[in-house]
């Protein structure tokens, strides 16, 4: 039996993964310079850091749609300068899908639910509960058309908001309750209405008052009050 403790999990832009123990990162004052927690290349940065216990799980997602399901503690462990493995070496992700998001947990129950937005609009939601048992090779989480992917997943306990944001600009916010629970084989709803050539870039759960940071391709940014976007039904333009 493996025993229970909490690691640091480290994610780079590139789909690199590690673990490495809370302890290897010594506690400092304020103002510190920190220290290195992995050595990437140039064309690489770490892009996602979290802390979770070696028995939890994380459910990576696919463009196709697929959701693959991966121990903690069968996260390869590494060094402060390790890059760690790819995580398509650890899955077994086909050539023709990327992974493109996911999501920790610690339980699969009926109270939580994961939701799945698409390039093209769409939005589901299913019970974090159908997620408990995929296979090796993975499960469907959406159905999708040829011409659409997904783009991003969060989780939501059925209370929360979210926002839909386009390339062109927009934000489409609405309650989770105008989407309805489906099962995994389900193609989804519309979540936002598009202009032609415009496509969803991002999407935000949102659980509690907060403000909403928006950054560009180019770089510009700014932090706007989730207030200041007017909640509509789903199929808005935003």
């Amino acid at each position: 039996m493996i025993a229970q403790e909490d690691v640091v999990i480290t994610i780079s832009h590139e789909g690199y993964i590690k673990r490495l123990t809370v302890s290897a990162y010594r506690r400092q004052g304020r103002g510190g310079r920190g220290v290195r927690g992995m050595e990437t290349k140039e064309t690489d940065f770490v892009e996602h850091l979290f802390i979770a216990s070696t028995h939890d799980y994380i459910l990576f997602f696919t463009t196709k749609g697929r959701c693959y399901w991966l121990k903690v503690h069968a996260i390869p462990q590494g060094g402060k300068l390790a890059r760690g493995k790819n995580i398509a070496n650890l899955l077994q992700v086909s050539a023709q899908e990327k992974i493109t998001a996911f999501v920790p947990a610690k339980k699969f129950d009926d109270e939580h639910f994961i939701v799945m937005a698409t390039r093209n609009g769409t939005i589901k939601k299913t019970v974090l509960s159908a997620f408990a048992n995929p296979r090796k090779g993975g499960i469907n989480a959406m159905d999708l058309p040829e011409d659409d992917e997904v783009i991003d997943v969060g989780v939501s306990d059925g209370t929360n908001e979210i926002i839909l944001a386009t390339r062109s600009g927009l934000a489409c916010r609405f309650h989770e309750e105008h989407v309805r629970s489906m099962g995994r084989s389900a193609y989804g709803v519309r979540g936002v209405s598009l202009e032609e050539g415009d496509r969803v870039v991002g999407m935000v759960v949102v659980k509690r008052a907060s403000t909403l940071l928006t950054v560009c391709e180019n770089g510009h940014g700014k932090r706007s009050e989730i207030a200041d976007y007017r909640l509509t039904n789903r199929g808005g333009k935003g």
